[in-house]
Formats: C-alpha cells, sequence, structure tokens
C-alpha cells in the first residue's frame, strides 16, 4: 500500500512547525488570508498546505 500524502497540517502543529505560538499564527492568518477553517463536530479548526507554511515563513523572516 502506498503511504498516504498529507496535504494539510493543523494550526497547532503548523505552530510547531514554523517555531511560533498559535495565537501569533492565527494572528498571520486572518491578516494575510492565508490557512482555511473547517467545522467538523461543532468544533471549528483552522488548517495550512505546506506551500501556505513556506509562505509565513518567508513573511516572518523580513520581520525579524
Amino acid at each position: 500500500m502506498k503511504d498516504m500524502e498529507l496535504r494539510y497540517v493543523t494550526q497547532e502543529r503548523a505552530a510547531l512547525l514554523l517555531g511560533i505560538p498559535e495565537n501569533e499564527l492565527t494572528r498571520i492568518s486572518e491578516e494575510s488570508g492565508l490557512g482555511h477553517k473547517e467545522r467538523a463536530a461543532g468544533k471549528e479548526e483552522r488548517f495550512f498546505t505546506y506551500e501556505e507554511l513556506r509562505q509565513i515563513c518567508q513573511m516572518t523572516q523580513h520581520v525579524h
């Protein structure tokens, strides 16, 4: 069986990968329009593609 390719990561995992707090990632996401929200079982969660993480990484490099 072929390995399953992950296309999206949760906000929690994205924050860990980028090394920034989740609340900062939320702010960046809302200001930039990157990421998307999905609702399941009454809970809303934000997801990011790896391309969106790359873009966020590039944006935060210019800030620091």
